[in-house]
């Protein structure tokens, strides 16, 4: 996934206004106007980068003719104590734009690291890591380009993007084979039917009744290999994914039952913002 520069610099310029309101009025009164200063990025835990074209971009809205220097790059692992990125510009510059950029940095930075983390416990299998729509309201787009940096793959991005048939969307549509059938006739033939179920007997009936894909809702491990057996008795090509549930202590054995993506809302949605600093120094 690749986001547009135009659209980074949109992002941060809308995000400094939050920040920014009518001035950074402590810089205004203790720094001297003219002043020149060096930031540099500091890595205080193991990470994976990501972000980084953003935080440059939050600067260059600031001072057009900013240019950061990077030592590292979105994805790299970086250990503890690594300065990665350096730039040097007015003092009010670095001072306006500092919180805004190592903000957006920890933040994207932490959700790579941790879907990072789900990749390498089921790498050997075939499953894969995807993301949910669990995502902060306004920075999806941004979080989900940090969870391909992290290795794992995108799912749809909105409601308008796939159809996942819910076990709501069951009960009001009178059934699966109901559901599934309205969902043939009235969505675009171009999209893929996705039925969510909760229990084996479910499964059976979602690939009986046409769908695409099988997500397997909060199943127990035994339920699980249950699932993909009789899924696989009836079809070798529907997709199969395991949701609800999924930690990196269990995500492996998940993994281990056949199934081919395991979705994570805590990739997004619980990333604990991991630790990097600013450091400014007078020129």
């Amino acid at each position: 996934m690749e986001l547009d520069t135009g659209l980074i610099y949109a992002y941060a310029s809308e995000f400094l206004k939050e920040d920014l309101g009518r001035g950074d009025v402590t810089t205004q009164a203790v720094v001297r106007s003219g002043a020149k200063a060096r930031g540099s990025f500091l890595a205080k835990q193991d990470l994976i980068l990501c972000g980084l074209e953003f935080g440059e971009a939050v600067f260059a809205v600031l001072d057009g003719g900013i240019q950061l220097e990077s030592r590292a790059h979105d994805g790299e692992v970086l250990k503890a104590g690594a300065q990665f990125a350096r730039l040097e510009a007015s003092a009010s510059v670095l001072l306006a734009g500092e919180r805004t950029a190592l903000n957006l940095i920890q933040r994207m930075s932490a959700i790579a690291t941790l879907t990072r983390s789900f990749v390498d416990r089921i790498a050997g299998t075939k499953a894969q890591i995807i993301d949910t729509r669990k995502t902060t309201p306004g920075l999806r787009l941004i979080e989900k380009y940090a969870v391909t940096v992290g290795g794992g793959r995108n799912n749809r991005s909105g409601l308008d993007d796939g159809v996942l048939i819910k076990d709501n969307h069951v009960a009001m549509a009178g059934g699966i084979r109901r559901a599934v059938e309205l969902a043939r006739v009235n969505a675009s033939h171009l999209m893929r039917i996705e039925v969510e179920v909760s229990t084996p007997a479910g499964a059976q009936e979602a690939v009986k009744a046409g769908a695409d894909i099988v997500m397997l809702d909060n199943m127990k491990v035994a339920d699980l290999n249950e699932s993909v057996r009789l899924i696989r008795g009836l079809s070798s090509s529907t997709l199969i994914e395991a949701s609800g549930r999924v930690t990196v202590d269990n995500v492996r054995e998940i993994a281990e039952t056949g199934v081919d993506l395991i979705s994570v809302g805590a990739i997004t949605h619980s990333a604990t913002a991991v630790d990097i600093s600013m450091k400014i120094t007078p020129l």
